[in-house]
């Protein structure tokens, strides 16, 4: 959690980006690195929603809908998740953009 703290959240909060690429990588990557941490790797995702969705507001975002990630996309959030791992965030940023998307549109 130190380096979690201080890799990371010392980094990216409070999540001030004007930047539409950068708020999709950082809320990525944190999500990403929290859920490693995480002690059971199929754990519930209520802390990084929670955390994700504070950064959110931090940049002005409404608050997340995390729909995006049920049914048949669940299995799209469990591959980002293992490609993650290798510190490749780029399908974790693709599901953020669909994140926020949805989120915007409910807004």
């Amino acid at each position: 959690m130190e380096q979690f703290d201080r890799n990371v959240l010392g980094r990216w909060t409070p999540c001030r980006f004007p930047i539409p690429q950068e708020i999709l990588r950082v809320l990525a990557e944190t999500h990403m690195e929290l859920v490693l941490i995480h002690p059971f790797r199929n754990g519930n995702r209520r802390v990084p929603h929670l955390l994700s969705t504070l950064m959110g507001l931090q940049t002005e975002l409404p608050l997340l809908n995390f729909r995006v990630l049920t049914g048949e996309r669940k299995h799209a959030y469990f591959g980002a998740i293992q490609v993650g791992m290798d510190t490749r965030y780029a399908p974790m940023e693709k599901l953020w953009e669909e994140i926020i998307a949805q989120s915007l549109s409910a807004s």
